[in-house]
C-alpha cells in the first residue's frame, strides 16, 4: 500500500503544478499541439513564444518527457534572454515536475527552489505562484519520505493560496490531496479522509471545465476507504473516478486510476478483477510512453496469475515487467543526459560571460599600467615589491592580533559559560522557592480559618468561666450549670477545629515531603482539588481583593493511579498559578461583563486519564505559543517569574509517560490538557 501511495502521488504532481492544462482538456489532443506549434511559428513576439514553448513542454510532460525537456529548455533560455520572469517561473516549475517524475529528485528540488525565488519577486500572482512552488517541493519531499517537511510545505501552500484571496471557483485542492496521501500512509485515517473529502468537494465545486479533477480526487477518497476496510465505499469512489475520466481525454490519469483499482482488487483477493483492470491499464500504456505505469500494470498481472496458479501467464507478464523496467532505465538515462546538457549549456554561457568580463578588466589594467610606464618600469617594480612586502608584514601582524583576540574571547566565553550555569542553578532554586512560597501561603490560609474559630471560642470560654465563678459565689447553681454546658459545647467546637487544623497540616506535610521518585497509588481528583484550593488561597493571601469562580468536574470512576504525587502536584500548582495570574491580569483592564472563571476536570479514557485546566484570562499569543515550554521563557515582568514552571512541568509529565498540550485563543483564554497513563 505504501508503494501504491507513492505511485499515486503522480496524480497530484499533475494538478499541483499544472492545473490549467488539466482543466483545459488538452491531454492527448493533437489539434491543441498543432494550434500551439502554429502560433509559435507565426508569432513575432518573444513573450508569446515563451508561453507557447511552456505550453508545449507542459503538454508533453504527460506523453514524452524528452520532448517536454526540449521545449522547456528553450522556454527558460528565451525567458532569461528577454528578462521575462513569468516565463522563467513557469519553465522551472514544469522542469521540476519532469525531473521529479524521472526520479531525479535533487535536480527537481533545485528547479523547484528556483521557481520559488522567482515567484517571490513577481508583481502579479506572487502568492498564487509561491503556493504552487511550495506544492511542487512538497511532492518531491513526499516521494523521498520526508513526510514532516512535505506536510509543512503543503500547509504553507494552503496558507499562501488563501492569502491570495482568489474566488472560490479557483480554489486549490492539490495540497489537501497531498496531505491526505501522507496521512493515509501514516495510518491517520480519520485525518486522511477529512483532507481527501476536502479536495473532493473543491473539485466538485470547480467550473465545468475543471470538474475533470473529480477523477483524481475521488481516487484519494477511495484509497482511504480501502485502507479503512470499507470495500463498498472504496469501490464506489473508484468507479466514480473512472466514470468522470471517460468524459475527458486523459490517458495517463486513466492508467493510474485503473492501476489503483487493480491493486485494490488484488488486496481484497479478487484476482480476476485485478487482472482485468491491470491489463486495460497495460494496453493503454502500449499506446503511450508510460513506462513506469506499464511496469506497475505488468507487475500486478504477473503477481495475480502467480497467486492463481497460472505460471505460464505469470511468466509472460514477468518478462514484460522486466523489459519495461529496462526501457524505463534507458529513457531515464536519456532524460538525464538532456538535462545535463541543458545545465552544461547554462554553465558555458556563464563561463563565456565571465571570460568577457575578465577581458574587460584585463584591458583596463593594460591601460592603467600604460600610463604608469611613463613614470618608469623600475619605479613600478619597486612599488610592487614594496607593496607585497608591506602586505605580508601587515598580514603577519593581523594574524598575531587575531590569535590573541581568539584566546581572549575563549577565556571570556568560558567565564560566561560558568556564570550562565550558576545563573541557571540560581533560577531553578528560585523557581523551587517560589513554588514553596505558593504552598506556604495556601497552607497558612487553610489553617487560618480553624485557628480563628479556636481563638474565638477560647475567648468566649474565658468570659463564661468568669461569669460562672460569679454565679457560684452568689449560689446560683442552676445558672452555673447552664454556663458549664455552654463551656463544654465550646470546648467540643475547639476540639473539632483543632483536629481540622491538625488534618490540614498532616495532609500538607504528606504532599510536601521530599519526593523519593517512587510512584504510589494516588487519588488524582483529591490531589487536583487540594492544590486548586492551595493555589487560590495563596493568591488570596497576596491580593485580598482577588476573587474567581472555580468549577470542578471530576470523574469518580478513575480511582487511584500510580504517580509521584508531589511531582504531579507541582505541575498542577504551576498551571493553577498561571491561570490565576492570567485571570488577574485581565481583571486589571476590567472588560465589561467579565466574570473570572477557572475550570478543572478529570476524565477517564480507556487506559488513560485526562486532566484539563481552563481559564478565561488573556490567553497566549500565537507568536510565542511554540516557546512556552522552553526553559527560562516567561511572559511575566522581570522578577515575577523564572520561566521554568512550564518547562519543569513538561519534563515531569513526560517522565510519567504522559503528554501535556495547550489550546489558546488570544483575548479569550487558555486550556492545558494533561494526558497520563492509568
Amino acid at each position: 500500500m505504501k508503494i501504491s501511495l507513492h505511485l499515486f502521488a503522480f496524480f497530484l504532481n499533475i494538478c499541483v503544478a499544472f492545473p490549467q492544462i488539466y482543466n483545459s482538456g488538452a491531454f492527448a489532443n493533437e489539434n491543441y499541439v498543432d494550434s500551439v506549434l502554429k502560433q509559435l511559428k507565426i508569432s513575432s513576439n518573444d513573450v508569446s513564444k515563451v508561453d507557447c514553448l511552456n505550453s508545449l513542454g507542459e503538454y508533453y510532460l504527460f506523453i514524452r518527457q524528452d520532448s517536454a525537456v526540449y521545449y522547456l529548455e528553450r522556454a527558460i533560455e528565451l525567458s532569461q534572454k528577454i528578462n521575462y520572469p513569468d516565463g522563467s517561473y513557469a519553465g522551472y516549475l514544469r522542469m521540476a515536475h519532469a525531473l521529479n517524475y524521472s526520479s531525479n529528485y535533487a535536480e527537481a528540488l533545485t528547479d523547484g527552489l528556483k521557481s520559488l525565488k522567482i515567484a517571490e519577486q513577481l508583481k502579479l500572482r506572487r502568492l498564487q505562484c509561491m503556493s504552487m512552488s511550495y506544492g511542487m517541493m512538497a511532492l518531491i519531499n513526499f516521494r523521498n519520505h520526508f513526510d514532516s517537511l512535505s506536510l509543512q510545505q503543503d500547509r504553507e501552500s494552503i496558507v499562501l493560496f488563501e492569502q491570495a484571496n482568489l474566488p472560490k471557483k479557483e480554489a486549490f485542492w492539490g495540497p489537501y490531496g497531498q496531505i491526505s496521501l501522507i496521512y493515509t500512509q501514516q495510518n491517520h485515517l480519520d485525518s486522511a479522509l477529512l483532507y481527501a473529502k476536502k479536495a473532493y468537494d473543491i473539485s466538485l465545486n470547480a467550473p465545468p471545465r475543471g470538474q475533470s479533477q473529480v477523477s483524481v480526487t475521488s481516487t484519494f477518497v477511495a484509497n482511504v476507504y480501502a485502507r479503512m476496510g470499507n470495500d463498498q465505499l472504496a469501490r464506489y469512489y473508484f468507479m466514480r473516478g473512472i466514470e468522470v475520466d471517460k468524459k475527458f481525454n486523459a490517458p495517463l490519469l486513466r492508467v493510474r486510476i485503473y492501476n489503483n483499482f487493480a491493486r485494490f482488487y488484488k488486496n481484497i483477493g479478487k484476482l480476476d478483477s485485478c487482472i482485468y483492470y491491470a491489463e486495460i491499464a497495460y494496453q493503454s500504456c502500449q499506446n503511450h510512453q508510460f513506462g513506469e505505469h506499464a511496469v506497475d500494470a505488468a507487475g500486478l498481472v504477473a503477481q495475480s496469475y502467480e497467486q492463481l496458479g497460472k505460471p505460464d501467464s505469470a511468466l509472460k507478464y514477468m518478462k514484460i515487467f522486466v523489459a519495461a523496467k529496462d526501457t524505463i532505465f534507458n529513457q531515464s538515462k536519456l532524460l538525464g543526459i538532456q538535462v545535463l546538457n541543458f545545465d552544461e549549456g547554462q554553465r558555458q554561457k556563464d563561463i563565456q560571460r565571465e571570460i568577457q568580463e575578465a577581458k574587460e578588466r584585463y584591458l583596463n589594467k593594460i591601460r592603467f599600467y600604460s600610463l604608469l610606464a611613463t613614470v618608469g618600469i623600475f619605479v613600478l617594480i619597486t612599488f610592487i615589491l614594496y607593496r607585497n612586502n608591506r602586505q605580508k608584514l601587515l598580514a603577519n601582524r593581523t594574524l598575531e592580533t587575531q590569535k590573541k583576540e581568539i584566546d581572549h574571547q575563549r577565556v571570556k566565553a568560558e567565564s560566561a559559560l560558568y556564570e550562565l550555569r550558576s545563573a541557571q542553578a540560581q533560577l531553578v532554586q528560585s523557581e523551587k522557592m517560589a513554588s514553596l512560597g505558593e504552598l506556604t501561603a495556601g497552607i497558612a490560609h487553610e489553617i487560618q480559618n480553624p485557628l480563628n474559630f479556636m481563638n474565638n471560642f477560647s475567648e468566649v470560654n474565658l468570659e463564661l468561666i468568669e461569669e460562672m465563678r460569679l454565679e457560684m459565689k452568689k449560689g446560683n447553681i442552676r445558672d452555673a450549670d447552664s454556663i458549664v454546658a455552654n463551656i463544654i459545647e465550646n470546648e467540643v467546637k475547639i476540639n473539632h477545629h483543632g483536629k481540622r487544623a491538625d488534618g490540614i497540616v498532616k495532609g500538607m506535610l504528606l504532599h510536601s515531603r521530599t519526593s523519593a521518585g517512587i510512584k504510589e497509588p494516588t487519588d488524582i481528583n483529591a490531589l487536583a482539588d487540594e492544590y486548586l484550593r492551595l493555589a487560590y488561597h495563596g493568591l488570596r493571601a497576596k491580593n485580598k481583593e482577588f476573587n474567581a469562580i472555580m468549577n470542578t468536574d471530576f470523574d469518580q470512576s478513575i480511582g487511584k493511579i500510580n504517580m509521584i504525587p508531589q511531582d504531579v502536584g507541582r505541575v498542577l500548582l504551576n498551571l493553577y498559578n498561571n491561570a490565576f495570574y492570567a485571570i488577574s491580569e485581565k481583571m486589571k483592564i476590567s472588560p465589561p461583563g467579565y466574570e473570572p472563571i477557572l475550570s478543572v476536570s478529570t476524565k477517564k479514557k480507556k487506559d488513560r486519564v485526562e486532566i484539563r485546566v481552563k481559564d478565561n484570562g488573556n490567553g497566549i499569543s500565537q507568536k510565542i505559543i511554540d516557546k512556552i515550554f522552553q526553559p527560562f521563557f516567561t511572559t511575566k515582568p522581570t522578577g515575577q517569574g523564572t520561566g521554568l514552571g512550564l518547562s519543569l512541568s513538561y519534563d515531569i509529565i513526560k517522565a510519567h509517560g504522559g503528554e501535556i498540550k495547550v489550546e489558546t485563543k488570544e483575548g479569550e483564554g487558555t486550556e492545558f490538557m494533561i494526558d497520563l497513563p492509568l
